[in-house]
């Protein structure tokens, strides 16, 4: 009897080893290691804004109706429990990554702003606050690279067969990756035109 239930116990182990099980949760567990990094650039950009607001504030005080824009931009940003949960649930990370371009928005705005004050570029707590903007908007752009690549290795092992049948057994689904809203726009190539109208003679 015994020599029975070691074989069996064999057979399991040796199907469980061949039928994807361990793949997917060793690319489930990156996508959550990769995710917390993305959540990690989010919330150091989210940190930068009420210095960035401030530093603008101060020469800036009739852009209220940007600056608002800004703070209320990041605090929807903030109201969103950015959990491993929202990987799963796609309506949840639509959210999540509308919220984030709604900031990268109004954070263009501000910037945008800034260029009618020459002064306020200048300042030195302005200038490393933009500096540290800038590192932390390329560190985002790393991070999500990163999930992506996680992402689609593990929609493709849950996708592939013998893999498929043990996620549908024990209830692993795509996840959600990161998407263009504005894909239709941004695929069309701008227009360029170099016969401008000659400027008046005086």
């Amino acid at each position: 009897m015994r020599k029975i239930l070691t074989v069996l116990a064999a057979l399991a182990s040796l199907s469980l080893t061949n039928c994807g099980y361990n793949a997917i949760q060793s690319e489930d567990e990156q996508i959550k290691a990769n995710w917390s990094e993305v959540v990690n650039q989010y919330q150091r950009r989210a940190d930068l804004v009420p210095n960035l607001v401030n530093s603008v504030k101060g020469f800036a005080q009739q852009e209220k109706d940007v600056l608002l824009g800004v703070t209320n931009a990041r605090a929807k940003v903030g109201s969103i429990q950015a959990t491993p949960e929202v990987l799963n649930d796609p309506s949840a990370f639509q959210k999540f990554q509308a919220a984030q371009g709604e900031l990268s928005s109004a954070l263009s705005r501000l910037l945008v702003v800034t260029e009618n004050y020459p002064q306020l570029k200048s300042d030195a707590l302005f200038k490393d606050l933009m500096s540290q903007l800038e590192g932390t908007e390329n560190r985002i752009t790393v991070a999500r690279n990163r999930y992506i690549k996680a992402v689609q290795e593990y929609n493709v092992t849950v996708r592939s067969f013998p893999n498929n049948l043990t996620a549908m057994m024990f209830g692993y689904k795509e996840k959600p990756n990161f998407s263009v809203e504005n894909e239709k726009e941004i695929s069309t190539a701008p227009k360029v035109d170099f016969n401008a109208a000659p400027a008046p003679s005086k």
